[in-house]
Order: C-alpha cells, then structure tokens, then sequence
C-alpha cells in the first residue's frame, strides 16, 4: 500500500513529504485540509440518514509542514438541519477552517426536475499522465488541451490514503478532489496565475467509486481576483458543484 499522507500521533496529524504542495516544496498542499475537516465531521458528527450537503473549505495561510490539530464543533443539530465547524491549526496558529452542513434524508418529491446533465466522458482506459513541475500525488488523466481556450476535463483517483491505512470514504474522497477546481477553472493558457482561498463543495450525493470528474463551468475575474465553478462527477453521473474564490499569486505554476 502506499504511504498515508498523515500519521496519526497523540492527536496530531503529522505530515509525509509527499503532502506538499505545488507552489512549494516546504508547504502544505491545501487540499488535505479539506480532506482532514471531511474526515473530522464524518467520524465525529455523520450518520446513516444524514446527507453531506455542503462543505465550506477556507485556506487563508500557508503552512509549512508542520503537524496538525483537527477540532470540531455542532453549531446546530436539528430535526433535518446539522451543522458543524472545523478549526485546522498547527503550533503556528490557525491555518483554515471549515463548516459543514448535513441534511436528513426524506422522500423525494414526484415531477420532473432541470438536472444537470452526465457529461460525455467515459472512464479512463490509458494510463493517467506522468511528469512535471510537480508529479501530483493522484492519479491525473486530462481530457483536454489546457495549452487552448475552453472548458477544462479531468478525471481524479486518489492513490494515497489520508491518514494511516484508513481507508477513504467517498465524502472524504470527494472534498480531497474539490480543490482541484482552482487549477481547472482558474488556468489560462500561459499556466495557473491564481491560488484558492476557499473552496465550496455542494452534494446531490457522494460518490460511487474511485474515480471523480471535474468539468470547470464557469471563470469570472478582475483585479486579480476571480471565482470560478466546477461541476463534478462520478462514473454514474454528476454528483455536485465545487465553486472557488482565488488571488492571483506572483509565481505562476506551469504543470508542464
């Protein structure tokens, strides 16, 4: 099995090497956040007849490699509505925090509803792409030319458990493969001038299987500053939308 990208110790979260980042080679990819605030809420405040609806990523600083403490706190547990807050700190301070919302499951209404459609991409039959700046911990296949103008595709497989030999939920798996919404709706053809400060992971359901797809919607930007939102999917279908906000940032990461 390969190597975790935490190591559970006295309560802290102690990162691998290969948990960096691709802005450098001292910090702390962004994504595992999300990926630790998920965890965090799914073992501490999930249950059978609740949905995971939404999670709310901030990543507002950079932290080296340091370890990490996860704590949560319910802010509201109600009859249909559960919400609760995650606080991601290492003996910095405080580096991201999270909320999450989780809704009980009910019967679905009769009529027929605006779905959004399954995209046209079928699973990944060759293998994923290799090489770079930065080699992505994951499992990577492009579905299109990132050097030309148009939406972006990719499809995602997480090969690294999160924390020890634990396996990953789908909820877990899903919040690691949001953040790559940046990247995919915030890169121009010159390579990726923006960095994230947050990411939103919205659910109609989470996902079936080990591959995630990742199809960039929308960018909008001005004053170095931009949104951007993604529409993502399993091998059954769309599952959910990811909308980010981000910063341009001086160095310019080229995957290529």
């Amino acid at each position: 099995m390969t190597s975790a990208f935490f190591t559970r110790k006295r309560g802290e979260f102690v990162p691998a090497p290969h948990a960096r980042g691709p802005w450098s080679p001292d910090m702390l990819h962004g994504r595992l956040l999300g990926g630790l605030a998920a965890m965090a809420v799914e073992q501490e405040h999930g249950e059978p007849d609740l949905r995971f609806a939404r999670l709310t990523v901030d990543l507002f600083r950079n932290s080296p490699l340091l370890p990490v403490t996860v704590e949560t706190a319910l802010v509201r547990d109600g009859r249909r509505i559960r919400v609760a807050d995650v606080t991601i700190r290492t003996d910095q301070g405080v580096i991201g925090r999270a909320s999450a919302v989780l809704l009980r499951k009910g019967e679905q209404p009769d009529g027929e509803l605006n779905d959004t459609p399954a995209w046209d991409e079928p699973p990944p039959s060759e293998p994923p792409v290799t090489g770079g700046a930065w080699e992505p911990p994951f499992e990577l296949w492009r579905l299109t030319d990132w050097n030309q103008p148009g939406p972006n595709r990719v499809w995602l497989r997480e090969t690294h458990p999160l924390v020890d030999d634990e396996p990953l939920t789908p909820f877990t798996r899903v919040a690691l493969a949001a953040d790559f919404a940046s990247p995919l709706s915030n890169a121009d053809t010159g390579g990726l001038h923006f960095i994230n400060a947050d990411y939103t992971l919205t659910l109609g359901r989470v996902p079936e299987g080990e591959l995630i797809g990742v199809e960039a919607t929308g960018h909008l930007s001005h004053g170095g500053v931009a949104t951007g939102q993604c529409t993502l999917h399993d091998a059954a279908g769309p599952i959910g939308f990811c909308l980010v906000t981000a910063v341009a940032n001086p160095a310019t990461f080229r995957s290529r």
